[in-house]
């Protein structure tokens, strides 16, 4: 027979399933709006890398956090629907760099408005006097030099979920 024992209290706020679940949330709401648009929210990530400057398939995978693999799949998918398309780098044949067509350009377009839309919905949640707190005390955890900015290794790998930044 078992017993039931009371866990722990947290003395602090659980941090990874506050902001796990905040993510996850945040990327359903993303790829729900996307669906206007005809792409994933991972596309318009690579489109929109790609627009900003002449990049490699790599560059872009490392901007849009994918693997190689996935990378390959969203070219694809994008050269499918006309909104960009692979040709050889200038400094080295080998690499592809990805150019973004006319069509990419007004996805884009289109896309960061989508993007703006959900991120302002979901900030204007909170009450006005909270909204540059959250942002600013987010920032700063995640950007350089801060406690989140960074993975720790280990000896255990720990699996990031991958999604489009932008």
């Amino acid at each position: 027979m078992t017993t039931s024992r009371t866990p722990p209290v947290r003395q602090i706020s659980d941090l990874s399933g506050l902001l796990d679940h905040a993510s996850h949330v945040l990327a359903t709401r993303m790829a729900a709006a996307f669906t206007e648009l005809g792409v994933t929210p991972r596309a318009y990530g690579v489109l929109f890398h790609a627009l900003a400057a002449e990049r490699t398939q790599i560059q872009l995978a490392e901007l849009a956090d994918l693997d190689k693999t996935t990378m390959v799949v969203t070219v694809d998918e994008l050269e499918r629907a006309g909104l960009a398309e692979r040709r050889p780098a200038e400094a080295d044949r080998r690499a592809r760099i990805v150019r973004v067509t006319e069509a990419g350009e007004q996805a884009v377009e289109r896309g960061t408005a989508i993007a703006d839309r959900v991120h302002r919905e979901v900030l204007e949640s909170l009450p006005r006097a909270e909204r540059t707190a959250f942002v600013t005390a987010l920032s700063r955890l995640v950007d350089g030099g801060g406690a989140l900015a960074d993975p720790v290794g280990g000896e255990r790998t720990v699996r990031r979920a991958r999604r489009a930044r932008g």
